[in-house]
């Protein structure tokens, strides 16, 4: 299922600065960037819910938020890209 994830995390003090980092790299870590704060991750739902877990483990719910669109399976027909930013196909081949 594909789900966009988007974040705003609060940069006011060095714990929110440490918050940012983590919050990116654990979305780094499963799914591709698309914009600053926002991600697209083709996951299934089980690995989706542990994302989201750690996520709001990290964050301070207080200060930041955490946004998820599910576009489901579908979700080729939901995603229409303008701009100079080349987007990717996350069902092709990957090359690590």
């Amino acid at each position: 299922m594909m789900v966009l994830i988007s974040y705003d995390v609060s940069t006011a003090d060095e714990a929110g600065k440490k918050r940012l980092r983590k919050v990116a790299k654990e979305c780094q870590n499963h799914a591709q960037r698309v914009q600053n704060s926002v991600f697209e991750a083709n996951l299934d739902y089980s690995t989706f819910m542990k994302l989201k877990d750690r996520l709001e483990k990290i964050i301070d719910k207080e200060k930041d938020s955490l946004r998820f669109y599910y576009l489901g399976n579908n979700w080729s027909r939901r995603i229409e890209h303008v701009g100079a930013k080349e987007t990717y196909n996350s069902e092709g081949i990957l090359i690590i």
